[in-house]
């Protein structure tokens, strides 16, 4: 709520598009810059069904001192009772949807399932040589996608390896990479209790969520 009424700073006067606004002073440009930072910052968080035009228009009553359907205690209550419901429904979606696609991955003959509900598949086999320890820090080439294909992160996209303590991520990580050895490429299914549960690091990833990886070990450190 607090970033919402932030915004309603930036609706004073009419509307205009990218194409019409004129910037006259440091302060225009300031105050253009401000409302595009905290504009996308909202359109990152904001449910996708949110109405936007009841939205705006609730801001510029409060921002106008006009008459407004809730008062600001009531409206804080009202929006963060349909943010804990939306929640719980995602996670519930989510972790259905999670397990009907590993149900159905764990069929297929290439992939292997651990104790832990883990699922991989080898997708390139390397020279051989030693599996690194739980607490070893290992060099990796990674790409991060959900169970619609959507990618969430990747060095892969980036041209970067990511260098990590191999306890330091999250538990599907840990255990998968001991599977492998320098040169090797797996796919990791993880289950939501091997990935991020119910905090998500990134409005990319929802709560809940069963992640895919591909995963290239590169090198483990002293070794």
């Amino acid at each position: 709520m607090r970033i919402l009424l932030l915004l309603s700073l930036c609706l004073t006067g009419a509307l205009l598009t990218a194409q019409t606004v004129q910037l006259k002073n440091a302060v225009d440009s300031a105050s253009y810059a401000y409302g595009v930072a905290i504009g996308k910052t909202i359109q990152s968080q904001m449910p996708a069904e949110i109405n936007k035009t009841l939205m705006l228009n609730a801001m510029r009553d409060a921002l106008e001192s006009k008459p407004t359907l809730f008062d600001m205690e009531t409206a804080q209550a009202i929006f963060t009772d349909y943010m804990k419901k939306q929640q719980a429904m995602d996670a519930e979606k989510g972790m259905a949807e999670g397990k009907n696609f590993l149900d159905a991955n764990k069929k297929r003959p290439e992939v292997k399932t651990t104790a832990s509900g883990l699922q991989y598949e080898v997708l390139r086999k390397g020279p051989g040589g030693p599996s690194p320890v739980a607490t070893d820090k290992v060099t990796v080439h990674y790409h991060g996608t959900n169970i619609d294909g959507s990618v969430f992160d990747s060095s892969v996209d980036r041209g970067s390896p990511a260098t990590f303590g191999l306890n330091q991520v999250i538990k599907g990580w840990t255990e998968g990479l001991q599977l492998m050895q320098v040169g090797d490429k797996f796919k990791f299914f993880l289950p939501a209790d091997l990935a991020y549960g119910e905090r998500s690091p990134s409005p990319k990833i929802k709560a809940y969520a069963t992640l895919i990886f591909e995963v290239e070990l590169i090198s483990i450190e002293g070794k």
